[in-house]
């Protein structure tokens, strides 16, 4: 009766433990998928690295010579020491516009969500789908009247103005993402929390977002990640003041030369902050794509 039962459910063996070993074969094969790919994706940022502490014309040089001697003069031209223009001021515009525009991004798409997936408003799937549409139009097509609005209120050239776009361009996403995260929550604690006479300010902070903080980092991560790399509306509507990091890495390529060195010195820097980010939320990312993954 056991060899039955087991075998009904699965759990059985054929001759030679059969069943067992296709799944271990099948997971071990998956597994070196998995790194393929992870290699594949890793080697492009390696290269760049290595490049970085280069001189320019080892650099330049292909092949590429692995033998040639390191240096940090990329980095060293990056931070201004030969004289150029210091990264910091568009540094931290970058870290103003993405952490600003994210946290406001955060408070809207909450409340939005939970109107979409626990107190569903009519037609939500209407809304979901409105929201999802306004991200289907090209981002050029919206650049002339953005620009036309910007000067006319003069707010060319201002950090806030890119806040306010970066907001409104991650906010359908947002909003997309944490409805399915806050569907997941249980709605016999939300009305427990409504009988102790808890309003919805006070559901929100403390009853759904402690619940659903995995999707809501997840959220915040994508979100700081878009804005951070967004260089088409930074590029044409800011210019000296609020000049974002992408900009400032664009201008080293000039008309003179592509430096390889210290574009790639300048890239690995500017990738940092989103590589540390992600570094620290991983754990939560995880969790928060894969929420509502397993029933």
């Amino acid at each position: 009766m056991s060899d039955i039962a087991a075998a009904e459910s699965g759990h059985g063996t054929g001759p030679g433990g059969g069943p067992r070993r296709g799944r271990g074969r099948r997971g071990t094969g998956l597994g070196l998928v998995a790194w393929l790919a992870g290699i594949v994706f890793f080697l492009p940022v390696a290269w760049m690295a290595l490049t970085s502490i280069h001189s320019e014309s080892d650099a330049a040089k292909n092949p590429p010579s692995f033998a040639a001697s390191l240096t940090l003069d990329g980095y060293r031209e990056f931070f201004g020491s030969g004289g150029g223009a210091s990264p910091w001021p568009a540094l931290a515009n970058s870290a103003v516009a993405s952490v600003a525009s994210t946290a406001l991004v955060l408070v809207l798409a909450l409340p939005a969500a939970y109107a979409l997936s626990i107190r569903r408003v009519r037609k939500w799937t209407d809304v979901l789908f409105f929201f999802l549409s306004t991200k289907m139009l090209p981002v050029v097509a919206g650049l002339l009247p953005v620009y036309l609005f910007a000067k006319n209120t003069g707010m060319l050239d201002n950090i806030w103005l890119l806040v306010i776009l970066y907001t409104s361009m991650n906010l359908p996403i947002a909003v997309w993402m944490m409805q399915s995260f806050l569907a997941e929550v249980p709605v016999a604690v939300i009305e427990a929390a409504r009988v102790d006479g808890a309003r919805l300010p006070t559901v929100l902070t403390r009853v759904v977002a402690p619940i659903s903080l995995p999707g809501i980092a997840a959220t915040a991560l994508i979100c700081f990640i878009f804005s951070w790399n967004e260089l088409l509306f930074a590029r044409v509507l800011t210019g000296v003041v609020a000049e974002t990091a992408p900009v400032f890495l664009t201008g080293f390529i000039t008309s003179q030369g592509l430096f390889l060195a210290k574009v790639c010195a300048a890239s690995l820097v500017v990738s940092l902050p989103v590589l540390a980010a992600g570094f620290a939320a991983q754990d939560k990312l995880v969790q928060g794509l894969s929420l509502g993954a397993v029933k």
